[in-house]
């Protein structure tokens, strides 16, 4: 139990250092960024954030209405543990780019380890949304690392709810997953990802984690296992892209394959895009210009893509 307060001691502190950018500069780019965009940001819960670009959005906090003049798509963007705000507008960018609205939702390390106070309430507030907001007829899933775990939750939770379940399904039309973490990855991966330059603090944090996962089963350890199952069904049944790199130590390319073999052989159409050398999802700041192209190539096959030749994108 030390180690385990220790760690939560080092958690919180990471989880402070990873709240706003480290510098002015980083301060200064994001904020160059916002105006520049033009963006409208709306924080629907403490997890969940609705960022549309050149579009004053009005909003009732009782019903979460979104009131828009345009028919776009919605990206949910799943984060990965203590990103970088700066780091996830990157890919924010991809998609307002091809005019898509876009619903980032994030977890903390303490959500993902108590799954019934945490990442399972923030899946039902993720339903909620989906299924208040009609007007978004073609929703796209794209998630990094833990995000797989996830929204494994949420088809957990949708399972018990047939109409909800048909409605949000039938307007999900593909799902992209870059450096997908499965829960055997979990207790070697999780801290590999919290202290990438600290192996201390990496052995600390696998022993807690295999000591999690072995003392609280009923509070933690069988909704990883649920979820990791669902995820593999694939109850979905919608194309999927795939980011790996044969060098992430976070998430294997063994499970990744795993995941693949079991979509492909239940009829879902999976692409794999597999990189060389890049880390735990930094597949698109090593490799931006092969990211991008397979990318909107994927946008391009679901009918996604609204202005290939601006971004120069050859498909």
């Amino acid at each position: 139990m030390i180690a385990g307060r220790m760690l939560s001691t080092l958690i919180r502190t990471r989880v402070m250092s990873c709240a706003k950018p480290q510098s002015l500069k980083q301060r200064q780019n994001l904020t160059m960024f916002l105006l520049v965009c033009k963006l409208s940001s709306y924080q629907v819960t403490k997890n969940i954030e609705h960022i549309s670009q050149n579009n004053r959005v009005r909003t009732d906090k009782a019903t979460w209405n979104f009131n828009r003049e345009e028919n776009k798509p919605l990206l949910v963007l799943l984060s990965w543990l203590l990103s970088k705000r700066a780091h996830v507008m990157k890919y924010v960018d991809l998609y307002l780019q091809q005019e898509f609205d876009v619903l980032l939702v994030s977890i903390t390390p303490w959500q993902l380890l108590w799954p019934t106070k945490g990442s399972r309430l923030v899946a039902t507030d993720l339903i909620e949304f989906l299924a208040k907001q009609q007007n978004y007829q073609q929703i796209l899933l794209h998630g990094f690392s833990v995000a797989g775990y996830m929204w494994g939750e949420v088809l957990d939770l949708l399972q018990h709810d047939p109409q909800k379940c048909n409605d949000i399904f039938n307007r999900i039309v593909g799902q992209v997953w870059d450096s997908l973490a499965d829960v055997n990855d979990l207790a070697v991966g999780t801290p590999r990802a919290l202290f990438p330059k600290n192996e201390m603090l990496q052995n600390i944090g696998q022993k807690y984690f295999e000591y999690h996962l072995k003392t609280f089963y009923k509070q933690s350890t069988q909704y990883y296992i649920r979820s990791s199952q669902l995820f593999h069904t694939n109850t979905l049944h919608k194309p999927a892209l795939m980011f790996v790199s044969k060098a992430d130590t976070v998430s294997s390319l063994t499970s990744n394959l795993r995941v693949k073999e079991s979509w492909d052989s239940l009829g879902t159409k999976t692409y794999m895009k597999i990189f060389e050398k890049s880390s735990h999802v930094e597949h698109y700041r090593k490799y931006p210009k092969e990211y991008t192209a397979e990318l909107y190539a994927f946008l391009n096959k679901l009918n996604l893509m609204q202005k290939e030749k601006k971004v120069g994108v050859q498909i």
